[in-house]
């Protein structure tokens, strides 16, 4: 029996299977090739989670853009468009804004991009019922958009998640 390294008073039999340092079974980390020490293991997140602040930066630029266009757009659309449509248009609105930040951030992932790809989806929104005659009157109207607001955000939740 031999000491752990990082916990001298406990014995155990484990050895790292790279280094060979003793390990305990409170250090040790089970990989696909055996236990490892935590150094040996170094969990690190994928590639594609790891976002450099310079990427949050250049996603919230891109959705300010992106939520400015889009909501004009949705609210020239809806205007010609049966307001029950506006569901369709919502999800539309949610995959553009979703893609677009995806391909500026270099398809990277993560909560913090998900996060500002649906702040992009309400204040599209936003911009579309500040627009002329884009302010929804009766309850099922605005029902009807606080649903569609919600699949858009959904969506593109979904495409940086």
């Amino acid at each position: 029996m031999v000491k752990c390294a990082t916990h001298p008073d406990v014995e155990t039999n484990l050895m790292c299977g790279k280094c060979g340092k003793p390990i305990c079974p409170k250090c040790m980390v089970q990989t696909p090739v055996g236990a490892r020490c935590r150094e040996c293991a170094r969990l690190y997140k994928l590639p594609t989670y790891r976002v450099p602040a310079g990427f949050y930066l250049k996603a919230v630029a891109t959705a300010l853009g992106v939520a400015i266009v889009s909501g004009v757009v949705w609210w020239v659309i809806a205007t010609f468009l049966p307001f029950y449509l506006n569901l369709l248009l919502a999800a539309g609105i949610g995959y553009a804004i979703g893609e677009v930040i995806s391909i500026v951030v270099n398809r990277k992932r993560g909560t913090g991009l998900a996060v500002v790809a649906g702040g992009a989806v309400v204040l599209s929104y936003v911009v579309n019922i500040l627009s002329p005659g884009g302010i929804p009157v009766g309850f099922l109207r605005i029902a009807l958009d606080v649903v569609a607001v919600m699949i858009g955000v959904y969506i593109a939740v979904g495409r940086l998640r």
